[in-house]
């Protein structure tokens, strides 16, 4: 057992956690609607992971992420992924000084704290791979020298699920690095009508202000490794997960679906993520709700169907939600 007063943890997430409002109601000012995509980005800073946001153009995934770097006091960048993209665009290059007779290292726009990949599946293997090394070791080798990229580093990449012309499939590798996979939907008639009323203008206001620096999300990661999770809560994690991998165990009909399961990052990463959200919600400890609010986020990118799963037309959100149901809840 963790010797923790929940109580006192609960009091001190409170305090520190005054930014989080603020920079939802900043948000709130541009974007309409997209509550669990705004929590899932907050998530992704608390915790140091990527974010993968998929949905249809035109449902203010660019302008999400936009509106949350306008609101931090932090260094933002917003690359355009196209298949002409060569890595040397994305973290940099060696620049010959004649001058000096030297080489000098040029950086790329990588090295911000906020980095926008947007439509990342239109972008060729190499790039993939120059990215990859940046998302998961937080450094870029150029030339013979490494360079550590800033504190917080976080990866908000978007996708088009619709149009497959001169896109790029990611590969399971870089899919896995990505804390979430956010499936973005159309709002409701309410939320867009006062869309309407907001952007249906030449000039639609989509500033933001800065309402919290790094310095501040980073102590706030601090606190977040401090939320409880029980030994119960922690088994039922570790349950979802390894029933990706064997899926006969709880419902013999699953088997034939899942070519491959989640690895074990999907389990720290669901804890990770759940330690967040309570952190979000002012508390000092994780129930297994925010384990059923996140997991579908978490997992779904990770579990691999087989071709008669494909055939068939059975999602991972489907395989997903038949192991809740017979995942027994602590």
């Amino acid at each position: 057992m963790q010797n923790v007063d929940t109580t006192k943890l609960a009091e001190e997430i409170q305090k520190q956690s005054i930014w989080v409002e603020a920079v939802k109601e900043e948000m709130g000012r541009v974007v309409v609607g997209q509550h669990d995509l705004v929590e899932r980005l907050l998530i992704g800073l608390l915790t140091n992971g990527h974010v993968l946001l998929e949905g249809v153009p035109g449902l203010a995934k660019t302008l999400t992420v936009n509106t949350l770097a306008g609101a931090l006091s932090a260094q933002f960048q917003r690359i355009q992924f196209t298949p002409d993209l060569l890595p040397a665009d994305l973290i940099g290059t060696l620049i010959y000084n004649p001058g000096k007779n030297e080489f000098t290292p040029k950086l790329g726009p990588v090295f911000s704290n906020l980095v926008l990949a947007d439509e990342i599946n239109r972008a060729p293997a190499k790039v993939q791979s120059a990215l990859l090394e940046a998302m998961q070791e937080r450094q870029v080798t150029i030339g013979d020298t490494t360079y550590r990229l800033p504190d917080p580093f976080l990866v908000l990449a978007t996708q088009n699920p619709i149009d497959q012309e001169g896109t790029y499939q990611l590969p399971e590798a870089q899919l896995d690095r990505f804390l979430f996979k956010v499936v973005v939907d159309y709002p409701s008639m309410s939320e867009e009508r006062l869309i309407l009323d907001r952007m249906a203008t030449s000039s639609p206001k989509t500033k933001t202000r800065a309402v919290v620096d790094p310095k501040t999300v980073i102590a706030s990661r601090e606190l977040v490794n401090y939320v409880y999770v029980d030994d119960g809560v922690k088994d039922y994690i570790v349950r979802l997960v390894r029933a990706t991998r064997f899926p006969g165990e709880y419902e013999p009909a699953l088997q034939p679906l899942i070519r491959a399961g989640a690895s074990p990052r999907g389990t720290i990463n669901l804890t990770l993520a759940a330690k967040a959200s309570a952190f979000l919600k002012g508390r000092g400890y994780v129930v297994p709700q925010d384990i059923k609010d996140l997991v579908y986020d978490v997992l779904r990118h990770r579990i691999l169907l087989s071709y008669e799963a494909e055939a068939e037309e059975i999602t991972t959100e489907q395989i997903i939600a038949t192991l809740i149901d017979r995942i027994p809840v602590p």
